[in-house]
């Protein structure tokens, strides 16, 4: 009778740390065992027809799938240096797509959430006023105001290097300018290829349709290269912290008191986050209702309407808060998810896949490097952290505001989202502009 006794009181604590072992096991914020009764549910409505192709189904799979990835690309040895997480994220529903491995159903959902619920300018403006309306005042300003010039210097160095290494390897100047390194700094796919493409149109005389596979490789690309150094930006900044401002772009002087601000947890006040979605949304409508009349943007109106509000300090501090914790909730937990259904719908393997050649990758890696390169040691001239700069500037060859999410998420520097959507939307309109001009002269 005894020996039963101890034979199961020794049973139990092994049964006990199993289990616990089983439950400390996370994707995402779930314990793997119900990840996995969460993801069953998913997949047998997917299979059976019954997932709705609404934002509840929509989120339900990027979701269950961007946890996933995340977490394999955050464990992952020497991947997760070079933003794993992002890269999974973003080109594994690519390549599911690309081979007709994921499902009509779940396809279906991703679509709706993604182009007909808008998620990804719904990310992008809770990040930007969140991030603004919840940052110093002297950081933004300065932030704002010592931008442009290592954006700038970027763009001249940028296209005389790479337009240097495409007459090395004996491709047409005008061809890699035009068709390599315009698609990549020029803004993204949405702001900047697709209009291009429409100026291209117009200039040379031949359909639209023609140009747009033309433009998008170059931009998949650099959109990778970027991925990649952003990651690697994040490890050197790790190894060597005197070149990091840990998510703080310009040296002001009281930078530890800055960064225990911004690291500061403030109780969360779960009304103020519903204010705090209200007005990211206002805030987004208000840019939409300016740009035809002022000729910029709706998201960089935004961006600087949100900075002169933080800066007037025009909104109560607990609406400010509220901007924030909205900001906090939606970085930390739908950043993946939003890559998922990007890499689903906005990122084309094929156009990838098209454009490997040895001479067309080097181009592309010498246009991202260059860019990332200059941002670094221009911001260490400028008393900007270097690392912060390089990623900011570096955004510039992203994919827009995909790319930004990508970059941003790669260096675990979101909260640099206002400063990266300046750089991109206004660097990348500006090359397009330039490019136009150009094209005219020399066509």
């Amino acid at each position: 009778m005894n020996g039963s006794n101890v034979n199961v009181s020794d049973a139990t604590p092994e049964k006990s740390n199993f289990w616990d072992k089983v439950m400390s096991i996370k994707v995402g914020p779930l314990p793997l065992p119900l990840y996995l009764i969460l993801l069953a549910v998913i997949l047998t409505a997917s299979v059976l027809g019954k997932l709705p192709a609404d934002m509840i189904g929509g989120f339900a799979v990027i979701i269950v799938m961007g946890w996933l990835l995340g977490e394999v690309g955050i464990k992952t040895p020497i991947l997760r240096n070079i933003g794993g997480p992002a890269i999974l994220s973003l080109f594994v529903p690519s390549i599911l797509v690309f081979y007709k491995l994921l499902n009509p159903n779940a396809l279906n959902a991703i679509t709706a959430v993604m182009k007909t619920a808008n998620f990804l300018y719904l990310y992008i403006a809770c990040l930007v006023c969140g991030s603004i309306l919840g940052m110093n005042r002297k950081m933004l300003i300065q932030g704002f105001m010592r931008l442009f010039i290592p954006l700038l210097v970027g763009e001249i160095v940028t296209i005389s290097v790479a337009i240097s290494v495409a007459a090395l390897l004996g491709f047409d100047v005008k061809n890699a300018f035009f068709f390599i390194i315009v698609p990549i700094i020029g803004g993204g796919i949405g702001e900047g290829a697709l209009p291009y493409s429409m100026a291209l149109s117009d200039i040379l005389g031949q359909p639209q349709a023609t140009f747009i596979p033309k433009l998008i490789p170059a931009a998949m690309i650099g959109n990778l290269f970027a991925i990649i150094c952003s990651g690697g930006m994040k490890f050197f900044g790790d190894k060597y912290p005197k070149y990091s401002g840990n998510g703080l772009l310009v040296k002001t002087g009281d930078d530890a008191a800055l960064l225990a601000e911004a690291n500061k947890e403030k109780p969360i006040e779960f009304p103020l986050m519903g204010a705090g979605l209200l007005i990211a949304c206002t805030f987004f409508i208000f840019g939409l209702v300016l740009s035809p009349f002022i000729g910029i943007p709706g998201p960089i109106i935004m961006i600087f309407f949100a900075a002169i509000v933080k800066y007037f300090n025009v909104l109560p501090e607990n609406m400010q808060k509220g901007a924030y914790h909205l900001y906090r909730f939606v970085a930390s937990n739908l950043t993946w998810p939003l890559l998922v259904g990007l890499g689903v719908l906005y990122t084309s393997w094929a156009d990838v896949l098209r454009a490997f050649s040895p001479g067309y990758i080097a181009i592309c890696l010498s246009v991202v490097l260059s860019m990332w390169t200059t941002g670094f040691f221009v911001g260490k001239f400028l008393n900007m952290y270097p690392v912060e700069t390089a990623i900011v500037t570096g955004c510039h060859t992203g994919l827009g505001g995909t790319g930004d999410v990508a970059i941003l998420s790669a260096s675990n520097r979101i909260g640099l989202m206002p400063f990266a959507q300046a750089a991109t939307r206004l660097g990348g309109a500006w090359m397009i502009v330039l490019a136009t001009i150009l094209l005219k002269i020399f066509q």
